[in-house]
């Protein structure tokens, strides 16, 4: 409705693609937007409404008769992975791929490479429900390449200078490390808070995220409606990215109702200006 389809989202991290939910219409959206999909190997899907995962059936299928061979990752609600063996059992249908169910529990690590961790955590909806973080891990120092001619530093120690050591001469002269790097840029986070109802809590556990989305499915005139549904207005999610000091705010989820959404960026700037609308197709920086 209103050119608006379920939610799904696709985040890029370094050279890794990570799918996040899988509402209807996930697979014709990756191809219309040029999603590789096959380069995905991992799946979040946040809970069991079907507006975030109706279209994973379908996409785990498009993998099989593609001839996928790689290992998937699929991290969701427990009751998720009895729901797709009845489907494909109901299909005669065998995964030609090693499919990996993890399911979420409480407030967990995720996934862990040399550059990122991703975790999730508890929100509060009508049915378990969780929100995932992807943060980048501390970054090495910069080395300055200038110093390390000066200071006639031996590329096999530029490993350990990255990690703060500093370097000793055969002379036994200590070249402090900081006459010889700089501070790295500071490294990035992405908060998805999938459906939830305002919950001040999580500005603890989001303090200081680079970009946060957030669910506004109503305006604020709406707020009781939103509680009793689980969900959030565009005044409290606003709240919420201010209390956790958060950089940027990315909100999203809108009800049917609304055709036109000016005004939710008119109701949540006022709190916390640096808000965005999220748009089918739009990609959208972490910086």
């Amino acid at each position: 409705m209103h050119e608006r389809h379920p939610t799904a989202q696709v985040v890029q991290v370094h050279d890794r693609i990570f799918l996040v939910d899988c509402g209807e219409g996930t697979q014709m959206q990756m191809s219309r937007f040029k999603i590789r999909r096959n380069k995905i190997s991992h799946i979040f899907i946040s809970h069991l409404h079907g507006d975030h995962y109706f279209g994973l059936a379908g996409l785990l299928s498009s993998y099989a008769l593609n001839g996928r061979t790689e290992d998937l990752w699929l991290y969701a609600p427990a009751p998720l992975q009895q729901i797709l063996e009845l489907q494909f059992q109901a299909a005669n249908a065998v995964l030609p791929y090693p499919l990996h169910f993890v399911a979420l529990q409480g407030e967990q690590d995720l996934y862990e490479d040399k550059r990122l961790v991703i975790s999730c955590f508890e929100v509060d909806h009508r049915v378990p429900c969780w929100g995932f973080l992807f943060r980048e891990k501390k970054k090495p120092l910069h080395l300055v390449g200038e110093k390390l001619k000066e200071y006639a530093i031996p590329s096999s120690f530029y490993r350990q200078l990255k990690e703060g050591a500093d370097y000793i001469t055969k002379e036994g002269f200590i070249i402090k490390n900081e006459w010889v790097t700089e501070a790295p840029s500071p490294s990035l986070s992405y908060a998805y808070c999938a459906d939830t109802a305002y919950m001040e809590s999580l500005a603890g556990k989001l303090k200081g995220v680079t970009l946060l989305y957030h669910e506004t499915t109503y305006l604020a005139a709406s707020q009781e409606k939103a509680f009793s549904r689980g969900h959030s207005t565009t005044v409290e999610a606003a709240s919420l990215a201010a209390k956790a000091g958060v950089k940027r705010l990315l909100i999203g989820h809108y009800s049917s109702r609304y055709e036109k959404l000016d005004e939710f960026l008119e109701e949540c700037r006022p709190v916390f200006r640096d808000t965005s609308l999220a748009i089918e197709g739009v990609t959208y920086l972490v910086s």
